[in-house]
């Protein structure tokens, strides 16, 4: 399997509405419920006024489409890293999985998850 680092430094952060994200921007995630508006996006792009914000991100994403039937990716992956005392936040799209881990973490997770038998690129 492999895994397509994401270049960029990302930021995990609550805002008040969506209405503090600019969509034009290159890669966000945006998440609601009754409690908050959650945002993931690259640093740089980050709104000025967030409510929590957590900067120091790092993250790659399952390279390809997972199809839904497809079990226990992400449990192996998250494995790996649990086992190596690596903690992680975790985005799912309709096609993929995103695995952050916080920076001083990131090149001890690719070796780890390499030495797993997972490709890198």
């Amino acid at each position: 399997m492999k895994l397509e680092i994401i270049e960029y430094a990302l930021t995990v952060c609550k805002v008040v509405s969506e209405l503090d994200v600019d969509l034009n921007k290159e890669l966000y995630f945006i998440g609601k419920t009754d409690e908050e508006y959650s945002l993931v996006c690259i640093t740089d792009d980050a709104p000025a006024d967030t409510v929590e914000r957590d900067d120091g991100w790092r993250g790659f994403r399952i390279q390809g489409i997972l199809d839904f039937s497809m079990i226990g990716i992400l449990a192996g992956i998250s494995g790996v890293l649990a086992e190596n005392k690596i903690g992680i936040f975790v985005i799912s799209t309709f096609n993929t999985d995103y695995i952050l881990v916080k920076e001083e973490n990131f090149d001890r997770a690719l070796e780890v998850l390499a030495s797993a038998g997972y490709e890198i690129v």
